[in-house]
């Protein structure tokens, strides 16, 4: 795992110095955002400088619009991914109101203090400074005066189209979590803690633990998935209801229910991780409890014998 910096007063700006820099938000660490890593790591190894992933300690939306963004990961878990994708750093700038209101300019003199990288990897598209005025070509007028190469890189998947992480999110939303995982490069997941439940799942002969997943991070459509839940180090089979059924829609706020296939033991408290791998079906406004039972037993079943 990578070195964690935070880039404020104390910290020594000539460690970019020879270094080669991948610069983004990188929210879900995806495989265009691991391929632009994976970019630096090369260019640091033929310049012999250190391979330095460079992004904000949060994402800038959650200053300018806090109430429509959708993530794909938490900070902590974007960062903690970063560190352990190769480079040799990770260095987090603290992202404030008067980090965001410099100009292109001043951005990249608060970021590199007159210590700037040999090479710098960033996507085509990418924006920085005020308003988000600066752009490829501003970078690399600054890059020419400072000795940086700025690499800017396209980042497209083998259908030609590019891999981002709103292209992610909306496949997500539409319940493709298998095209999804591809552009991720891994499965999709969440992590959260078991809280208590409304414990109708016990008496069904299904017990589901039960996660309130915040509104930033509910970016998975509705529905039943088959996944994997982690658990103290054990991994599950499982079978994952997102969203929160019509048949309990006023008994519950919880929206990632998951029942953990051969698991013995109490869940609550605990941290739980589920990878989702295949949707099953959407959300049911079943008739009669024999229906959601036989329902969900069907799904269980269906998970037991194909993941």
């Amino acid at each position: 795992m990578a070195e964690i910096f935070k880039c404020d007063e104390m910290f020594d700006h000539s460690f970019f110095t020879w270094s080669s820099c991948a610069f983004g938000v990188f929210d879900g660490v995806h495989r265009g955002h691991q391929y632009l890593l994976s970019c630096a790591q090369e260019t640091a190894r033929k310049n012999g400088g250190a391979s330095v992933a460079l992004t904000f300690d949060i994402d800038p939306d959650e200053v300018f619009h806090p109430e429509r963004l959708k993530k794909l990961m938490t900070n902590e878990e974007r960062i903690k991914t970063l560190s352990e994708s190769g480079v040799d750093a990770v260095v987090v700038l603290p992202f404030t109101q008067r980090f965001s209101a410099s100009s292109p300019e001043e951005f990249l003199l608060n970021t590199f203090n007159g210590h700037a990288p040999s090479y710098l990897h960033v996507g085509y598209d990418f924006r920085f400074g005020a308003r988000a005025k600066g752009t490829v070509k501003e970078l690399a007028n600054w890059a020419r005066d400072a000795g940086t190469e700025v690499c800017a890189h396209d980042l497209k998947s083998a259908d030609g189209a590019p891999i981002t992480a709103t292209r992610i999110r909306l496949l997500l939303g539409d319940n493709d979590i298998i095209e999804a995982n591809k552009l991720l490069g891994r499965p999709y997941y969440l992590v959260g803690t078991v809280q208590q439940g409304r414990g109708e799942g016990q008496e069904f002969g299904f017990r589901t633990a039960n996660l309130k997943v915040p509104s930033q991070l509910q970016v998975l459509g509705a529905g039943v998935y088959g996944a994997y839940a982690h658990v103290d180090g054990m991994r599950y089979k499982a079978a994952v209801s997102v969203g929160v059924s019509p048949v309990f829609a006023d008994k519950t706020d919880a929206t990632c229910e998951a029942h953990l296939l051969d698991f013995e033991g109490d869940l609550y408290g605990k941290a739980i991780k589920v990878e989702f791998l295949h949707f099953l079906r959407p959300m049911i406004k079943f008739e009669t409890i024999d229906e959601l039972i036989a329902t969900v037993n069907g799904n269980i079943a269906w998970v037991r014998g194909n993941i």
